[in-house]
């Protein structure tokens, strides 16, 4: 399911939320729901909407301000390229074709200051930093934790293709083979973050369908 409503004129999963808010909890007339992230349409996992617009805007605000920490499984069955244990981090340049919906990875700055790491000559360009850890191999797949540092469309995915790890069905990147129902093996497992009117923090745990 997309998020949102989108071209293909699917059930969005935010449409769903609202006929479900509106029948448990008996709301008459439109449904009020904030979009407060969202994941590609072929990812598994946790989304989080705000059910009142306050609840909406402190949650955009704690996504701005980094209190917010996304946690994904990966997988993909390219021969491994790493070994159980390793981890580090991925810094990518990335530029968005949004007619095409694809995402490209451009190189580095050659001229960029320790400084002044944010800046691109290419406007379009936005950096990208994901961490990742090889949690297994099995089977001759391997799996994989990936923590975005920042929120660029597709990084995670094009960070394992920069680890020589195109993610399992991820035709778009690299993957040789479709999975079904036209997912990716790609999954939003843990989310952390402020509850928007309380204080405390909220964990929530999904796991892997893969």
């Amino acid at each position: 399911m997309p998020v949102v409503p989108d071209s293909s004129g699917d059930l969005a999963l935010s449409d769903w939320a609202k006929n479900w808010i509106k029948r448990e909890y008996n709301k008459p007339g439109d449904v009020f729901l904030g979009v407060v992230h969202r994941l590609d349409r072929p990812v598994s996992g946790i989304v989080v909407f705000g059910r009142t617009s306050k609840g909406a805007s402190r949650l955009s605000e704690a996504w701005r301000n980094g209190k917010v920490r996304k946690i994904y499984r990966g997988i993909s069955d390219a021969p491994p390229t790493l070994t159980v244990g390793d981890e580090g981090e991925v810094v990518q340049w990335l530029v968005k074709d949004r007619e095409r919906n694809i995402v490209r990875v451009v190189p580095a700055n050659p001229n960029q200051s320790v400084s002044d790491i944010q800046t691109h000559p290419n406007p379009q360009a936005r950096e990208a930093r994901s961490n990742w850890k090889v949690l297994a191999i099995e089977n001759g797949k391997t799996r994989l934790q990936l923590e975005p540092v920042t929120g660029r469309s597709h990084q995670l995915r094009l960070a394992c293709v920069e680890l020589g790890l195109p993610l399992m069905g991820d035709l778009k990147y690299g993957a040789t083979s479709a999975m079904a129902d036209r997912r990716i093996g790609l999954h939003a497992c843990e989310l952390y973050l402020p509850h928007p009117t309380l204080a405390e923090e909220l964990h929530f745990i999904s796991a892997e369908p893969f």
